[in-house]
């Protein structure tokens, strides 16, 4: 799908604040609504834009303890990944897991309750079969920056 520069302001200012009304967006585009909204119709259903949600702040909301970790699965095959990463949907305390290249496997942001809670959870992952070989853990100490999320530079201007 080719985006032109409507559609890339379109992107930009939904990044930076979704609840934005169709008329507001309409105007900062310089465009009149019905031709803005169905330009954002014809985004969410090409799958650019995805969906709208709220940030929500765990640490305002829960007492928790964010910890990143690298995962490295002792097998690198789609039967191992998949046995992984189907484990990974069902653990609340995972917020997020991605994929990647270089040295490990895997890197997941576990938001738990405690130091201890989190280390009770990889322990079980080790016991378990579901393949771990290695993980390290990186205990946050600050968060720099957190959501609003998209993407970094899409403004045509």
């Amino acid at each position: 799908m080719s985006l032109d520069r409507f559609d890339l302001k379109i992107l930009s200012i939904l990044a930076r604040d979704g609840r934005i009304t169709k008329s507001r967006l309409a105007e900062a585009i310089n465009l009149s609504v019905s031709p803005c909204w169905a330009r954002v119709r014809r985004l969410e259903d090409a799958g650019i834009i995805t969906g709208y949600g709220a940030f929500i702040s765990t640490a305002a909301t829960l007492e928790c303890t964010p910890v990143w970790v690298q995962i490295e699965l002792e097998q690198h095959d789609l039967a191992h990944a998949g046995r992984f990463e189907a484990m990974v949907q069902d653990v609340a305390e995972v917020s997020e897991c991605v994929a990647v290249g270089g040295g490990v496997d895997y890197l997941l942001k576990i938001e738990a309750p405690s130091i201890d809670h989190y280390q009770r959870l990889i322990d079980d992952w080790l016991i378990s079969d579901i393949g771990i070989k290695r993980y390290r853990s990186y205990i946050v100490t600050k968060t720099i920056k957190q959501g609003p999320k998209g993407p970094a530079r899409i403004d045509p201007a």
